[in-house]
């Protein structure tokens, strides 16, 4: 839909497929641009949009319910649906079908679908009755079947030992559960790690009370009232009270594939988003553009900007550029952040690992800027270390003070304490894109707290690992006179 189709009033109704985080986000940007759209969104849960990033501080019994809950409530102009499940796309009406029997038509149809999680095929696993005692670790409802169970539990299994299994284990770990993670691979989270990080990464968790078994393949799962049993290739077999299942995702494409749109592993768009069909977009881990699932939360919601930006004519020429991925697990007493492949390629390669205190740090420098990092442990350059990636800015002359995060004589390569030296266009939320410029201007526009300041800009309602950094500058906003914020 072009800005001047909308000006004119000829698509006036967005059926948005989905409201979770990529999917609520963008009727939050649709109904933020003030145009009178006419925006349904049909959610196949029966709940609010929530934070799926939370969902393992919320099995470690940090926050309750209503914290996960993301703030991007319906307002005028948006119909929002819950419960509903959308069975058809009938394309040549302008129609969606749902599981009630209601036809809705549509002028533009933006898939939101999300990805479902991947039951591995196993003896004794049917995907479509899984026993009471094995449970896929994805969405709100997957979490209090979880907590259900671990509530009279003392032993639980992870399979899968990627970034949302080793935080699943951690979150067990931390309600007093005897926690194992069990891996295919010879070393933890492949996919941003290194072997020697991974090494490290499993010290770590030892001494967290998660115990890794790697290089093995699970053969077999027993499951009864009593317990959980699974078999391994290596002959031996594993007790639980509770079996999670981690193994990763797969886009949930099949609203696409069945009304003949082009799709890969998910729905192929282009840089406007749009599918094979000019009148229906696909948004979030659904998504496939130029070759690439995204599955993380910064790529949909820059998704569903530039979607809302072509829709509403606001930007009819936005498009979709994706940024550099940084990684962060977020698990307490964890610091882990990943960037870049870390298969390794051209450049300069700096290493160091002290295993005894969980601290890695591995930086490859290629034409003076960074090309992947991963830092493990305590190291006061991380922020550094993102921002140059996230930017692309030359490295330091001194690469011994990103690597250690202290150069020669003690003087730490991590930004100055005071936010004052930190510059505007650093990017402190990477998940919405928030620079402290924007913090700054968020204050100077009358916000006045913390919370004020991130309903006011979004910055740390992604993943929340920048909650701390938000709150800094907030701290230093009202303690500083108007000279020292103008810097």
């Amino acid at each position: 839909m072009s800005g001047a189709q909308r000006r004119a009033g000829t698509s006036e109704r967005v059926v948005v497929v989905g409201n979770g985080m990529a999917g609520s986000r963008l009727a939050a940007e649709l109904h933020a641009c003030g145009e009178d759209l006419k925006v349904t969104v049909l959610g196949a849960e029966p709940h609010r949009a929530y934070n799926r990033i939370m969902l393992s501080t919320l099995l470690a019994g940090k926050i309750g319910e209503p914290d996960v809950e993301l703030a991007e409530a319906a307002g005028r102009g948006v119909d929002l649906r819950t419960g509903v499940t959308v069975t058809e796309i009938d394309r040549t009406a302008g129609q969606v079908r749902t599981d009630d029997g209601d036809r809705i038509p549509f002028d533009h149809l933006v898939l939101a679908t999300g990805s479902r999680a991947v039951v591995p095929p196993l003896p004794g696993l049917d995907p479509q009755r899984l026993p009471e005692r094995v449970i896929p670790f994805r969405t709100l409802d997957d979490c209090r079947r979880i907590l259900a169970v671990a509530g009279a539990a003392r032993r639980a299994l992870v399979l899968g030992g990627g970034l949302l299994g080793l935080e699943a284990a951690r979150g067990l770990a931390a309600r007093g559960l005897d926690v194992g993670v069990v891996h295919r691979v010879p070393y933890l989270m492949e996919r941003q790690l290194d072997p020697a990080a991974g090494a490290v990464l499993a010290g770590t968790l030892t001494g967290l009370g998660v115990t890794t078994h790697l290089a093995v393949t699970p053969t077999g799962v027993e499951a009864g009232a009593s317990g959980v049993r699974l078999e391994l290739s290596d002959g031996r077999s594993l007790d639980a009270d509770l079996l999670v299942l981690a193994c990763g995702v797969r886009p949930d494409i099949a609203l696409a594939t069945g009304a003949g749109l082009a799709t890969e592993r998910g729905v192929l768009v282009d840089d406007r988003l749009q599918t094979s069909d000019r009148r229906i977009s696909a948004i979030g881990d659904c998504a496939q553009h130029e070759g690439t699932l995204t599955g993380l939360v910064a790529p949909a919601w820059a998704q569903a900007r530039v979607v809302a930006q072509v829709l509403t004519g606001q930007d009819p020429l936005a498009r979709y550029r994706p940024r550099p991925v940084v990684t962060r697990l977020k698990a307490a007493g964890i610091d882990l952040a990943a960037m870049g492949d870390p298969a390794g390629g051209p450049g300069e390669e700096l290493t160091f690992a002290d295993p005894a205190r969980g601290t890695y740090a591995r930086l490859r420098i290629h034409g003076e800027r960074l090309a992947a990092a991963i830092l493990l442990g305590d190291n006061p350059s991380v922020g550094t270390v993102i921002q140059l990636f996230d930017r692309g800015h030359p490295v330091p002359a001194d690469r011994r003070a990103l690597l250690l995060g202290r150069a020669v004589g003690g003087a730490t390569a991590a930004p100055a304490v005071s936010p004052a030296l930190m510059p505007d266009a650093a990017t402190v939320c990477q998940c919405n894109t928030v620079s402290k410029g924007a913090l700054v201007n968020c204050w100077r526009s009358g916000a006045r707290t913390l919370d004020e300041v991130v309903a006011g800009t979004r910055a740390g309602t992604g993943c929340g690992g920048c909650r701390d950094a938000v709150a800094g500058i907030v701290d230093w906003l009202s303690k500083a006179d108007p000279v020292e914020v103008g810097r």
